[in-house]
């Protein structure tokens, strides 16, 4: 019997246009150099007590000619996201069917922040979220699953994972969750109520 579901936030919960995409579009920095820029940074800033995400852009769009302020900076990049009014309502239904419902993220505290304030029933629908910049433990590193599961009382195969990263999927399936590659709602539905008939439909 399935007790819990963990999803990923961004790309599940979340859903944006690729930030390297609308900085080409509206800065005409190119796609793979942002790319790069975000491969250098995103490592240290899901960490704890790691700087400042802006202090580590700004030499960056310094050198891109890129006038941003750190308030204006995350404007842009937060205010792209939006959630996924869907999967908040059924999160909320899953926890009321007495499923368990986390969210596993890798993340920053910035944005987390920016998530808490501006987008709270994503938070009030789930158990509890765990950030890797609060935990120290970044997907595909196993001991980030092992952490949910610890502290939780719960067995492997009796959670479900979704993810739109292939590599965490993986990361998951090879300690025994039932892991999926997170394409949209929909699909994320079916396999869940497949899963588990306990689900409310």
């Amino acid at each position: 019997m399935i007790k819990a579901v963990i999803f990923d936030l961004n790309g599940v919960f979340l859903e944006s246009y690729l930030l390297s995409d609308r900085f080409q579009r509206d800065f005409k920095v190119k796609n793979s150099d942002f790319v790069q820029a975000l491969k250098m940074i995103m490592p240290v800033v899901r960490k704890p007590k790691a700087p400042s995400c802006f202090s580590l852009f700004k030499p960056y769009l310094d050198k891109w000619q890129i006038n941003l302020n750190e308030q204006s900076f995350f404007k842009y990049w937060f205010s792209g996201e939006h959630p996924v009014i869907e999967l908040i309502a059924y999160a909320k239904t899953l926890r009321q069917s007495w499923i368990k419902v986390f969210i596993l993220s890798n993340n920053f505290k910035e944005r987390t922040r920016y998530y808490k304030e501006h987008f709270p029933d994503i938070f009030a629908s789930v158990n509890r979220a765990y950030f890797s910049w609060e935990t120290g433990l970044v997907k595909p590193d196993k001991q980030a699953f092992f952490l949910i599961l610890q502290e939780n009382h719960l067995k492997p195969n009796e959670c479900l994972y979704f993810d739109n990263d292939r590599e965490n999927v993986a990361a998951a399936q090879s300690i025994g969750i039932q892991a999926f590659h997170y394409t949209r709602f929909t699909s994320m539905k079916a396999i869940l109520e497949k899963n588990n008939k306990k689900i409310i439909k």
